[in-house]
């Protein structure tokens, strides 16, 4: 081969490692932690962020929140975002630790809890919102929901349990469907019922119930008929409509949706590794941890939620935005931020 080509074929190969050395300098990253029922919707946000900002790569991951906040806070991971399903874990895991991880949280949507089945669940031709706790405790039936020590979908779901013996009338249906089927019980102490969550979550041989650490990672079960009811956020389930997914909405006075209820929901608190949990609507939290490697980025991905774009995108997902969101400290707050928040 000439020499002058096998030189012009060196430079070329030159000049290219040259560039996908300087384009791999260029490249940003984003690192969000978030909820796993965050999944639709900043999934869909990562899609549009990085069509908008090229060179910068989104890099998310899902786990229940307070797993999710636990790897800022005891693994030491770095986090630009971390968006939790319960914005009061911001504040007693970040806020409130020593050190502190974080300065303020902003509240940004909020939810409901539904009951989630397919045409293979056992009675689902039958089951309403008067007696959907009696078709759990039938024999044969199997339901699930995540571990209440890892993820708030599963400490709101005893919660939904406990609101029904008072909204039923009936003291027997949390007995029933959770403390004979699990190391999970209650107790009442001055007008409030307490849930004890210890720290294994103990499932009784029966495998009545299944839970997983995610409200997510049980879909799949639902799906493929290994259970026949799952507790889980309406718009995780609405999003799985064209899958056959189903749900049944419960009374809103249990279904932990309505502020004009949250005297009602505050009878019960659960208690697990993560700390007491009171009763109250269902509102999601984000922050910027301090820890953040790209802090400037975060406050443009969060820009975009807040914005337009972030809204249309989580009500498509089946989450209600919170307009304008909710700062827990305004002060702290990058200024970028400060015309989305109240």
């Amino acid at each position: 081969m000439n020499k002058a080509i096998v030189v012009l074929i060196l430079v070329i190969i030159g000049v290219a490692a040259i560039a996908i050395h300087f384009n791999k300098e260029e490249e940003k990253v984003i690192t969000i932690f978030h909820a796993g029922s965050l999944a639709g919707p900043f999934g869909d946000l990562e899609k549009k962020f990085e069509l908008q900002h090229p060179g910068i790569d989104v890099q998310r991951e899902v786990a229940g929140s307070a797993a999710t906040i636990r790897k800022v806070t005891e693994l030491g991971k770095n986090a630009d975002i971390v968006a939790s399903a319960d914005y009061t874990l911001i504040q007693t895991m970040m806020i409130d630790s020593e050190p502190k991880y974080a300065d303020y949280y902003i509240q940004f949507a909020s939810n409901q809890m539904v009951l989630a089945y397919t045409d293979a669940s056992a009675y689902n031709k039958d089951i309403n919102q008067t007696n959907w706790f009696k078709i759990l405790m039938k024999g044969g039936v199997k339901f699930g929901f995540s571990n209440p020590n890892d993820d708030p979908c599963g400490y709101r779901a005893l919660m939904v349990i406990q609101l029904a013996e008072i909204y039923y009338n009936n003291d027997t249906i949390f007995d029933k469907l959770i403390e004979n089927n699990t190391g999970i019980y209650s107790f009442m102490e001055n007008g409030i019922y307490s849930i004890m969550v210890p720290e294994t979550a103990n499932i009784n041989p029966k495998n009545k119930i299944m839970m997983r650490s995610a409200e997510i990672d049980l879909m799949a079960l639902l799906e493929t008929g290994e259970i026949d009811y799952l507790f889980i956020y309406k718009s995780v389930a609405y999003q799985r409509e064209d899958a056959g997914i189903h749900f049944l909405e419960l009374p809103a006075k249990i279904d932990l949706s309505k502020e004009q209820y949250e005297d009602f929901y505050k009878q019960v608190h659960v208690i697990t590794s993560s700390g007491n949990i009171t009763g109250k609507p269902i509102i999601y939290g984000l922050t910027i941890p301090k820890n953040a490697e790209n802090p400037d980025l975060a406050v443009e991905f969060i820009e975009m939620l807040l914005g337009e774009a972030g809204r249309d995108i989580l009500t498509k997902n089946g989450q209600t935005p919170i307009t304008p969101a909710i700062c827990s400290n305004k002060e702290e707050l990058p200024d970028a931020l400060k015309p989305y928040v109240i």
